[in-house]
């Protein structure tokens, strides 16, 4: 009888042991899947994080394109201005040379309304 209670406690003990060990193992083996799952996670998160510097460097790119084409279209009407001051320059010398235009007449409005008018396109462009 005593060699009874001793294999039972025996076999209890080594289920015990063995109850441990499994619970241990599945215990190890689910922190290995959630570091593995965490690992992809952050690998997720990496290629998210990558693909967001790809678009914030394209929308910089872009945008200094804009602005590149701004100025050049800023650049292009100034130029345009100037020219046009120095044709309606060249124009007052020619009709200041000329003896069958008298420039004495006051008709310089139709010229201030046409700056005025250009002026006005400008901006409204811009």
């Amino acid at each position: 009888m005593e060699a009874t209670v001793i294999l039972i406690i025996a076999v209890v003990v080594l289920i015990a042991a063995i109850a441990f060990l499994s619970t241990r193992r599945r215990s190890a083996h689910r922190a290995e899947e959630a570091h593995y799952h965490a690992t992809e996670t952050r690998k997720l998160a990496d290629v998210g994080r990558f693909d967001a510097d790809l678009q914030e460097a394209e929308a910089d790119e872009r945008a200094a394109r804009a602005e590149r084409e701004r100025l050049a279209a800023e650049r292009q009407r100034l130029e345009a201005q100037a020219r046009r001051v120095e044709a309606d320059d060249l124009q007052t010398q020619a009709d200041e040379l000329d003896p069958q235009v008298d420039t004495d007449r006051d008709d310089d409005s139709d010229t201030d309304a046409d700056v005025d008018l250009r002026e006005a396109e400008t901006h409204r462009r811009l």
